[in-house]
């Protein structure tokens, strides 16, 4: 490098120029160098999913979303009505999940869409909408392995409560991952137990702790979902959630901006009184992302930064960004403020280990 920088000083005017060019190439390739020493081997500034997918099957693998017919303990009464506050499942769910159609039903209508496209790939069974392990073991294992037959699904995304889940069902699912590729995908939402009452959670985080630790070991990909900015969140208290997670065993994590749909109670809310929340703009919510990513585990996976509410349906904030062009956006504004997954990541100070 030194070589080449002296070359410069010494050029004339175009051969200078010449030399500027490779000294810039030659930065860039160090730069790159310096990067792939990351936990995830690449050059990216964060541990991105689709190459952890690829690293685990090496070929594309694609989820096809489900929606089994559950519903959620904040739902039917057992602990509360009306659900999540901020809740409407068609923010979410493609058109092909219907309850009403049987597992392989929509898991072959997911399949033709994406193969329609020139996409020709292996899948995993998402179960997503709702809470989708309430309901009884006998139940589970039938819509579980129902899925799991359906050709070229290689193993099941399960998205539950932390309150939901018991070590029977745990045991059961420790089994499945002797032969399949296993995420169990827990809310957590918020840390804050003033949050999670205000957006009628009707769990604790102390819950979320417990189920998440006593997943752990079983051969399992834990996954966890945070929603950031939602009532009585602010900056410093999500910064502390990078911390909780940095705690727990999670393998993945999902985050995304809090947003105001139609249907949900939350917009009930916002209607009569829009000062009660504190919505990003993308500016706001690009800057503590970065502080966020800059304190967490780098070994732990990112799956996304926001959701992206169809826009029928939703209310604030209006982007106009797909969730591809966010992260670009992300990827980009890390890439200039030299700021990685990590940075300030101390691991003599986390439970997690490499």
């Amino acid at each position: 490098m030194n070589y080449i920088y002296a070359k410069i000083l010494r050029g004339g005017k175009s051969n200078r120029k010449y030399h500027v060019s490779i000294y810039a190439k030659s930065l860039i390739f160090v730069v790159n160098i310096i990067k792939m020493n990351h936990p995830w081997k690449t050059t990216r500034p964060f541990n991105d999913y689709s190459s952890y997918i690829k690293n685990i099957f090496g070929v594309r693998v694609q989820k096809l979303s489900l929606n089994a017919g559950f519903t959620c303990p904040n739902r039917d009464g057992v602990k509360g009505r009306k659900g999540c506050t901020y809740c409407n499942n068609l923010s979410f769910n493609p058109a092909y999940c219907k309850p009403k159609k049987s597992i392989t039903q929509q898991l072959e209508e997911g399949k033709s869409f994406f193969e329609r496209k020139g996409k020709s790939q292996k899948y995993l069974a998402y179960f997503q909408a709702y809470t989708n392990t309430y309901a009884p073991l006998d139940l589970l294992k039938d819509l579980y392995e129902e899925a799991l037959k359906v050709p070229g699904v290689l193993g099941l995304v399960i998205s539950t409560r932390p309150d939901c889940i018991d070590e029977q069902k745990l045991d059961y699912l420790t089994e499945l991952a002797k032969d399949f590729y296993i995420s169990l995908e827990y809310g957590m939402e918020s840390f804050n137990d003033n949050t999670l009452d205000a957006i009628n959670r009707c769990h604790s985080a102390e819950e979320t702790r417990a189920a998440i630790r006593a997943s752990e070991g079983r051969g399992l990909h834990l996954g966890g979902h945070l929603v950031l900015g939602l009532p009585g969140d602010n900056e410093e208290t999500i910064l502390s959630f990078a911390d909780e997670v940095n705690q727990l065993p999670l393998d993945l994590l999902k985050l995304h901006h809090l947003q105001i749909v139609t249907g949900s109670t939350m917009f009930k809310q916002y209607t009569e009184d829009p000062g009660y929340f504190s919505l990003f703009s993308v500016d706001s919510y690009l800057q503590l992302l970065l502080s966020f990513m800059e304190r967490l585990n780098p070994d732990t996976v990112i799956e996304r930064f926001t959701a992206e509410a169809p826009a029928d349906i939703l209310v604030a904030p209006k982007w106009s960004l797909k969730n591809f062009e966010f992260t670009a956006k992300f990827e980009k504004h890390l890439n200039e403020n030299n700021a990685w997954q990590g940075k300030f990541f101390d691991r003599s100070a986390s439970l997690k280990v490499a």
